[in-house]
């Protein structure tokens, strides 16, 4: 995230970008969907089904459970071959249009990425724990807006969930990416069906809880991700990113390799976290973490402050976990 979302004009509003319906392997209809997260509190839904041959390609339509304080933006996880270990790949897309073409015979995963960009999607490169994702893979996703740090389902199912090393690495390259914190919510849990909705989301700074505006602020890293704590203010006073948020146990500024800065203490509402300039060539400060007095809950916040000498490092994050394995065909392994 960008630290520009604290002066941007607007609101923060809360949403999840990753979710599966009856239309695909979820269990409870779209309508239902939208029903629980509104109720909530969530200002915003996109509904994401497998983008699969076996499910007739869906591109779930969503736009009549809109009202004044509730939208949907329309999504799928698209898939296509095939990452470094062979697999297909999970590509969350949000933003598309209804009559997105389905995936074309020997369509790659980094053509599918880059067609979904082509036709105005937030694209994201998803649960990279829960299938091992490389480097390697995360590169050749050039174009992706985003990486999941936290995908809820992937934690509940595997406790595989995160994507905290990907992003380190990716950053580390100098490139400009995002972080998202996502349920990926099947609703599929016998006794419990709650259990994997809920746990991840991202707050959006935008000036009206539209899906362009929606849009828009997340191609512009407007937003941050949390599992419960709120970041309220961010801003640099010189060598010092002041960070005002809900009561908090850590403040934990990150940077390349083993930088780090903490801040600890009972019921942390406002923190100057100073950070000095390395000699070391790229060694920029990538984000903020907190994490909430409460147990297991961890968010990771926006693009600190950084010298103009410095490369440009940017994300957000939380921590680690999610599902089984995914296998190439068929309906095993979809997530």
């Amino acid at each position: 995230m960008s630290i520009d979302a604290f002066a941007a004009p607007g609101r923060f509003f809360k949403g999840n970008v990753h979710t599966h319906s009856s239309r695909s392997d979820g269990t409870l209809p779209p309508e239902e969907m939208c029903r629980r997260y509104k109720a909530r509190g969530y200002d915003f839904l996109a509904i994401t089904d497998h983008f699969l041959p076996h499910y007739d390609f869906p591109i779930t339509d969503t736009r009549a459970a809109n009202e004044a304080d509730f939208v949907t933006i329309l999504g799928a996880e698209l898939h296509a071959p095939a990452t470094s270990a062979g697999e297909l790949w999970h590509i969350l897309a949000v933003g598309l249009p209804l009559d997105f073409a389905p995936t074309g015979a020997g369509e790659t995963g980094p053509e599918l990425a880059d067609r979904a960009i082509a036709a105005g999607a937030f694209v994201t490169i998803a649960h990279p724990d829960w299938y091992g994702l490389t480097l390697a893979d995360a590169e050749a996703l050039a174009a992706a807006h985003a990486i999941e740090v936290y995908n809820h389902t992937s934690e509940v199912h595997a406790a595989r969930g995160g994507g905290q090393v990907l992003l380190d690495g990716v950053l580390g390259t100098g490139r400009r990416i995002w972080a998202l914190a996502t349920d990926d919510a099947h609703f599929n849990i016998e006794g419990d069906v709650d259990r994997d909705a809920f746990g991840g989301w991202i707050m959006v700074r935008a000036e009206a809880n539209h899906p362009a505006n929606l849009l828009q602020a997340m191609k512009a890293g407007l937003f941050y991700s949390s599992q419960g704590p709120a970041i309220e203010d961010m801003h640099r006073e010189g060598n010092e990113l002041v960070v005002r948020c809900s009561p908090a146990s850590e403040i934990i500024l990150l940077g390349r390799g083993s930088r780090a800065v903490l801040a600890a203490g009972d019921g942390l509402r406002e923190r100057a976290c100073h950070w000095r300039p390395s000699s070391v060539t790229g060694a920029g400060w990538s984000f903020p973490t907190l994490r909430a007095d409460g147990p297991g809950r961890i968010l990771s916040g926006p693009e600190p402050a950084r010298r103009p000498s410095l490369r440009r490092f940017d994300g957000l994050s939380p921590p680690p976990h999610r599902k089984e394995a995914l296998r190439n065909e068929g309906r095993a392994g979809e997530r």
